[in-house]
């Protein structure tokens, strides 16, 4: 059955860092912050490895990613994730961050068109709010979204399908998901998405998100009005 014009796109889910907004570098400088803060690495082989970690898990809940890292020292999770997100949130705070080019325009084209648009990351509450208020985004969403009470980080499904509930979405099947990590990608199809599409903006490159199921592929989020109207 064709489902193209019984379920027309009305929800777009976007990742932020990486891809709707620029942060090259920072989660790397964060986590040397929290690595020394917290002494999660011995070495500087470890500490190549840990790197390394974070930048596979680009996308997943922070406090997930250190629970890894610490071997499940919940105390040292803590920790380390705590100075992780006060150093990100300096970052952007000294204005290290930006928007990826076009990706205001392209929320503001999706809204006046009557399409639902969320923003969601792994971040916690506190970096989000401190990204959105940086770029002066706090109204540029409809639905803003991080992990907490309830909601999952990614790779689970939690937070397209959240979005879906509280934007009112007809369908899974009028849902589209944008990111640019495979954690992202992994998300958006277990949420049934109808399409999910990859960036290459940020952490991971297309064979990457390719390998991971992604449906799509563009260089950046300017590029989705020409995935859009493969869909319509």
């Amino acid at each position: 059955m064709n489902t193209s014009h019984t379920h027309p796109i009305d929800l777009v889910v976007f990742d932020m860092a990486g891809t709707t907004v620029e942060d090259s570098g920072l989660v790397q400088r964060s986590f040397a912050a929290a690595d020394e803060h917290a002494g999660l690495s011995h070495d500087s082989e470890e500490k190549a490895r840990m790197l390394q970690y974070v930048t596979d898990t680009m996308g997943q809940s922070k406090i997930e990613v250190f629970r890894h890292l610490s071997g499940g020292n919940e105390e040292q999770a803590q920790s380390a994730n705590k100075a992780f997100e006060r150093c990100y949130g300096q970052l952007v705070a000294d204005g290290a961050c930006s928007a990826v080019p076009g990706a205001e325009h392209l929320l503001a084209e999706l809204r006046s068109t009557g399409v639902a648009t969320a923003l969601t990351t792994g971040f916690a509450h506190e970096t989000q709010q401190a990204i959105l208020a940086a770029l002066g985004w706090q109204d540029v969403a409809d639905i803003v979204l991080c992990p907490g009470d309830g909601v999952r980080g990614r790779p689970f499904p939690d937070m397209p399908l959240t979005a879906l509930l509280r934007s009112g979405a007809s369908s899974v099947q009028s849902m589209l998901v944008v990111g640019d990590t495979t954690s992202d990608i992994t998300s958006g199809i277990r949420s049934g998405a109808r399409a999910v599409v990859g960036v290459l903006t940020g952490a991971h490159n297309a064979d990457q998100l390719r390998a991971a199921g992604a449906s799509h592929v563009v260089d950046s989020v300017a590029d989705l009005p020409s995935v859009l109207d493969t869909l319509r």
